[in-house]
């Protein structure tokens, strides 16, 4: 849906707003040019409340997609399931949630790219084939999926959304297999950062990466396991954190309790630096790191690495208030609430005229004049992407009185396009990949501009101890370094795809 504003014969700009539910079609429209999270993922195996306790875990999830929600339950003979658009609250009602009868469940939250938002693919997807039913959620990217699907698509197939998430099933289907080695089979085709959930009428099969780009991990609440993209999820529902899946693991939980499997050998250990940085939750825990406390070790090391004279410390809402509060105890500068964030400003508005667009910036973030004014301000952030987002802020601070205005990055400079989930603008739109940190400093009004270090990053994360190579993360995004192949013949895609 999409209004136009009229003015006597003369038509304004369009639009005023777009869509039909809540953040449809988020991303290039959007105010502020902060990076979006792809997809979250949750699962019940043996409990007989799978669908109210999905519920509650994509609740917990819902940071990580605001677009579509979605819960299909297995009871041993069939499926019932529902999918919408919009938030969890939005497309799940009592009467919704009491339909769905079954012990075995999985549920999706997601965030797609602009023009991929319809309802064809919302998940989970749910198929039928010559053994049954079978329903598949991920978080996460197949990178060659375009040279998959067009492979498929001349021999025969025929495909109904464009996630990426459907040649999976297209390549179980194929196989002649029974459905676990066939499953394998095609997870071994696949290259990319992916955290799957798989459900037949009486299996449930958990599947995670050869390099744990995406983040997933296991849980248990009595007899009934648990999985979820992250450990905050289990915390809702009351489960206790087992530990997390491991790469090119497979996890087989059926009428014979919890196979655990493997469809690869593990490869280089790469867990997304930015699930730390910015996307998960602070009360979740990855990998014996807890996410708060890595973040506050981000802002002392940022402290120690930019040390700058100033007044009082404020961090972005909301990722960023961790690491402000670790820079303020590291420099003993005060932590003072110098920016607040408008949690209610419902859909996201496109103003018809581009002053007016700058202004709106203030419907979703407010400078606390009395705590920045006639104060030297050092502005906590987690990340630069095109430097419009940090340009807007840095000017609200000011026209709210600081005198001087001073910007601290608790990441490396970001460079390079994500393939493995996160959606990131094409690297020509990335500001630091074609500007210096000086001219990035002119560029969003600030008076000094300070990013953590690579080598400050591992060491803050912690946690992720044995010696991995980059400390266990993917930090491709800032040096390039990609774990995988990502180049296929023009076929690769960045961004996300489930």
């Amino acid at each position: 849906m999409s209004y136009e504003i009229k003015t006597g014969n003369k038509q304004a700009e369009p639009l005023l707003w777009t869509g039909d539910f809540y953040n449809e079609g988020t991303g290039s429209g959007d105010i502020f040019d902060t990076l979006k999270e792809e997809c979250g993922v949750f699962g019940v195996f043996g409990h007989p409340e799978a669908a109210s306790m999905s519920y509650y875990g994509l609740h917990a999830l819902q940071h990580r997609g605001e677009e579509s929600a979605g819960i299909c339950v297995a009871n041993g003979r069939d499926f019932n399931y529902h999918r919408g658009m919009g938030l969890v609250k939005e497309v799940f009602d009592k009467d919704k949630i009491q339909s769905l009868v079954g012990d075995m469940s999985i549920g999706h939250v997601r965030y797609s790219t602009s023009g991929d938002s319809r309802l064809t693919n919302a998940q989970p997807l749910i198929f039928k084939y010559r053994d049954g039913d079978l329903a598949i959620a991920t978080n996460g990217n197949i990178v060659n999926e375009p040279l998959i699907r067009r492979e498929l698509e001349s021999s025969g197939s025929i495909f109904q959304t464009t996630s990426d998430t459907e040649v999976l099933a297209h390549l179980i289907a194929r196989s002649p297999k029974d459905f676990v080695e066939a499953a394998k089979e095609a997870l071994q085709q696949l290259v990319g950062g992916f955290a799957f959930l798989l459900m037949t009428n009486d299996k449930l099969l958990v599947a995670s990466d050869p390099n744990g780009l995406r983040p997933l991990v296991m849980g248990r609440v009595g007899e009934a396991y648990i999985f979820a993209s992250e450990s905050c999820a289990l915390e809702t529902i009351g489960a206790e954190l087992v530990r997390d899946i491991t790469p090119g693991e497979l996890l087989i939980l059926d009428e014979n309790g919890l196979t655990e499997d493997r469809f690869a050998e593990p490869q280089r250990k790469a867990l997304c630096a930015m699930e730390y940085i910015y996307f998960a939750r602070p009360d979740s825990d990855m990998n014996g790191a807890n996410l708060h406390a890595a973040r506050k070790r981000m802002g002392s090391r940022l402290a120690l690495e930019g040390f700058v004279d100033a007044d009082i410390v404020t961090g972005v809402p909301d990722s960023s208030i961790s690491a402000a509060i670790g820079y303020a105890e590291q420099t003993g500068i005060p932590y003072e609430l110098g920016l607040i964030k408008n949690k209610y400003t419902g859909r996201t508005f496109i103003q018809p005229s581009q002053e007016l667009r700058e202004q709106g910036v203030k419907m979703k973030l407010s400078a606390v004049r009395r705590v920045v004014e006639g104060q030297r301000v050092v502005m906590i952030d987690d990340s630069i992407v095109r430097g419009t987002t940090s340009r807007r802020i840095v000017n609200l601070l000011r026209e709210a009185g600081a005198t001087e205005v001073h910007v601290r990055i608790t990441s490396p400079p970001f460079k390079n396009p994500c393939f493995y989930g996160i959606d990131t603008p094409d690297r020509r739109e990335l500001i630091a990949s074609h500007q210096s940190i000086e001219e990035i400093r002119r560029e969003i009004n600030a008076d000094s501009l300070a990013f953590l270090s690579p080598e400050g990053l591992i060491q803050s994360i912690g946690g992720l101890s044995g010696g991995e190579y980059k400390g266990g993360l993917c930090l491709s995004c800032f040096d390039n370094d990609y774990p995988t192949q990502v180049d296929f013949g023009g076929a690769e895609k960045e961004g996300c795809g489930c």
